[in-house]
């Protein structure tokens, strides 16, 4: 059974793990990353690998990473919240791992392990969304992961929610993940307590009595407690998300769609406003089948199973 080493390379961790074919995890490891040292997250990538292909026979590595990974599958074109624009990461890996690197966006990396593995298993077209601190996205089209002619498709957060609105990282305006992310979700809470603070007593209580730095998982605690004003934050969010889908689903029309990352964790908080948005903006919603609107099933290991995965069928 032919192994694989699969990295997930985030902004404050680095996990990784040997993956066999089925996508069963035969040993993890997880360490801090030192996001804003380019030679320092290097080295931590070909640390973690070492030591897991000393234990194991493996063939190849596959590195989850953000930022838009080049159509050469191992070049970081740009860099979003690590340093390393215009690193051919790949290259700088495998030549100190002595195994083929092949490197994926992390959004692809997660999106590919629930299409193989998790919620999307046994269907051909799948819309796979992680949302967390920004919105990604992952795309399979006739059982391919899409890539795009550069390597830059299914970046669905940036397809504009609001024209000219919230200033997005990307450089552009009114983004959709600055409208349906976990940083969108704070900034809902923010504009309540600023304006609204007796209606958002609960989510300032929450946050430690600052007004002034309202956190997304006080909105999450104060949602499930039934608090209205949590849960308007979370319908506000949901409204974005929802629309945002139906317009992709009126270019793309996948089987189902799969919501990840950590504001998922939320469920039906999130899933239920969302579902009902998108099934009434959805077009040909009475002529169409229904697109389920699910939640993931990879967890914490998805994006290193699914890099794993990827690298194996190079």
């Amino acid at each position: 059974m032919s192994l694989s080493i699969g990295v997930d390379v985030g902004g404050t961790k680095i996990a990784a793990g040997v993956v066999d074919e089925e996508g069963n995890v035969l040993e993890a490891l997880r360490r801090s990353s030192p996001a804003k040292e380019r030679a320092a997250i290097i080295d931590m990538i070909v640390a973690v690998t070492a030591e897991l292909a000393a234990r194991h026979k493996t063939a190849s590595v596959g590195i989850g990473a953000a930022g838009f990974v080049s159509s050469d599958r191992s070049t970081i074109a740009h860099g979003t919240n690590l340093d390393w624009t215009g690193l051919n990461l790949g290259q700088a890996v495998s030549g100190r791992v002595d195994l083929p690197v092949v490197v994926e966006n992390d959004a692809n990396a997660f999106g590919w392990a629930e299409a193989r593995f998790g919620a999307a298993r046994g269907k051909k077209n799948a819309l796979i969304v992680a949302i967390g601190t920004g919105v990604g996205g992952a795309l399979v089209v006739d059982g391919r992961l899409v890539r795009g002619a550069a390597g830059f498709a299914a970046e669905v957060g940036h397809i504009t929610s609001v024209p000219g609105g919230r200033p997005c990282g990307c450089g552009r305006r009114g983004c959709l993940e600055r409208y349906a992310s976990g940083t969108a979700l704070g900034v809902n809470g923010w504009e309540l307590a600023q304006f609204r603070p007796a209606y958002a007593a609960r989510i300032i209580e929450l946050s430690g009595g600052d007004s002034s730095h309202i956190k997304g998982e006080a909105i999450t605690a104060a949602a499930r407690e039934g608090d209205p004003a949590a849960l308007q934050c979370y319908d506000d969010l949901a409204g974005h998300l929802g629309r945002g889908l139906a317009d992709l689903c009126a270019v793309l029309d996948p089987e189902v769609i799969v919501i990840a990352g950590g504001l998922a964790e939320a469920g039906d908080i999130l899933l239920a406003p969302t579902r009902e948005v998108f099934h009434t903006e959805i077009t040909a919603r009475r002529a169409r089948p229904e697109i389920p609107v699910v939640l993931a099933e990879g967890g914490q290991y998805a994006g290193l199973v699914g890099a794993a995965d990827l690298a194996r069928q190079v």
